[in-house]
């Protein structure tokens, strides 16, 4: 009964944040962590290590949900439209980005078992954007013009993209923290396997849940269905030492392609899922230890100089490459650099893992205190840039928000 009273005492927080946030036209999930962080173990200890502990359910099963609503936009009638452009972008500065925190990490002075690990770890996260507080800025303005338009859908295949990558980057680092030796089968196959059997668990249970949406038409059994099947995969991915992420994310992809209704299916989990993403970024946020965050400031700083030169020189390049507007290859990659649930949804499958025990608590500070400046400035930077690029009116008001994810 005591978790029942840390949850709410977490809810009543984020929600108290998340007001303040909106006064200061910022999004609900900064709000949410550092709501976190106040109730936490390191400020007024209200919710402490053990208790955060235990509620590890909530992580998890929220990674599920973000990784099934991230699929679910992966329609293939919908990827087709997108044409090359987006694709040549998209994994261009997803590639450049991850690299250049990689090598940026690996200067950083250090153990090897805590140094490599932690190069391929931050470099995977790095990747990763925030398609909800991109969208927010967008709606919000009502943005119009070549930039809008790339960037909606780079933010969303973005993220897959990120999830690849950073199957195999945690399956590597898991072979250098734990001192193995670097053979054909920790390197390559393991993680191929890992990418391989997450996709396939996914698809066929996503297939099934395809297939059952015929027998049950009224909104409470679908949703009872979506959960059944996320919590399946998640048990799945656990209990088979796969990618909860991957599995939940090729989930909602084929869900979506196999339905013509998946729009409204996938509204009921939209629908459910606000409370449990609240309570996720809150826990996130608790986990901030602002006592390890002082032995890897330098962490923090190169990985934000790095990720954000990697995130506009990447779209820069990609940009051109695909002799995309220019508007497009100058302001792009500004409007890339907020980062959120994604990113610390990796953090938080790092900080589960018993292997990269000795790195966890690094990889997570530095991730979390990442996400707090790009969600404080990245919003700000996206208004910015499209308001340069023309795309947003300078006299034009804010228009009323409808509703306002935290994905």
């Amino acid at each position: 009964m005591i978790n029942l009273l840390y949850l709410a005492v977490a809810m009543a927080g984020g929600l108290a944040l998340s007001r303040l946030m909106k006064l200061l036209n910022l999004p609900n999930v900064t709000g949410y962590l550092i709501a976190g962080i106040i109730v936490g173990p390191y400020v007024l200890n209200i919710i402490n290590k053990e208790s955060i502990e235990s509620l590890k359910i909530i992580t998890s099963t929220a990674l599920g949900f973000i990784a099934f609503s991230i699929g679910g936009e992966f329609k293939l009638t919908y990827l087709k439209k997108l044409g090359k452009s987006i694709v040549i972008i998209t994994i261009v500065q997803a590639v450049i980005t991850v690299l250049l925190v990689m090598a940026a990490m690996l200067l950083i002075p250090g153990e090897r078992a805590i140094r490599i690990p932690r190069a391929l770890l931050l470099g995977a996260i790095a990747a990763a954007t925030a398609p909800a507080a991109t969208l927010l800025v967008v709606r919000q303005y009502k943005a119009r013009g070549p930039v809008t338009d790339t960037l909606l859908p780079v933010t969303a295949f973005d993220d897959a993209v990120g999830l690849m990558i950073f199957s195999v980057c945690f399956a590597l680092a898991e072979v250098f923290a734990a001192g193995s030796a670097l053979t054909v089968q920790a390197v390559l196959i393991n993680p191929l396997r890992e990418i391989c059997l997450s996709l396939l668990v996914g698809g066929v249970l996503g297939a099934i849940l395809a297939l059952l949406m015929k027998f049950f038409h009224s909104n409470a059994n679908r949703l009872c269905l979506i959960l059944a099947a996320v919590f399946a995969c998640v048990a799945l991915s656990e209990i088979w030492g796969l990618s909860s992420l991957l599995t939940c994310m090729m989930l909602g992809a084929v869900l979506a392609n196999m339905r013509r209704d998946a729009i409204n299916i996938l509204q009921l989990s939209d629908d459910w899922t606000p409370g449990l993403f609240m309570l996720f970024f809150v826990l996130s946020g608790a986990e901030l230890d602002f006592s390890i965050l002082a032995t890897v400031g330098l962490a923090g700083i190169v990985y934000i100089a790095a990720r954000s030169l990697g995130k506009y020189g990447g779209a820069y390049l990609g940009s051109a490459i695909s002799k995309a507007d220019p508007n497009v290859r100058k302001y792009l990659g500004i409007t890339l650099l907020p980062q959120a649930g994604v990113a610390i949804g990796m953090a938080q499958m790092v900080a589960g893992s018993s292997d990269l025990a000795i790195v966890a608590p690094q990889v997570v500070t530095v991730a979390l205190f990442a996400t707090l400046i790009y969600e404080l400035v990245g919003p700000v930077l996206t208004k910015i840039a499209l308001t340069k690029a023309g795309e947003i009116q300078k006299s034009s008001k804010p228009a009323k928000q409808k509703a306002n994810k935290t994905v």
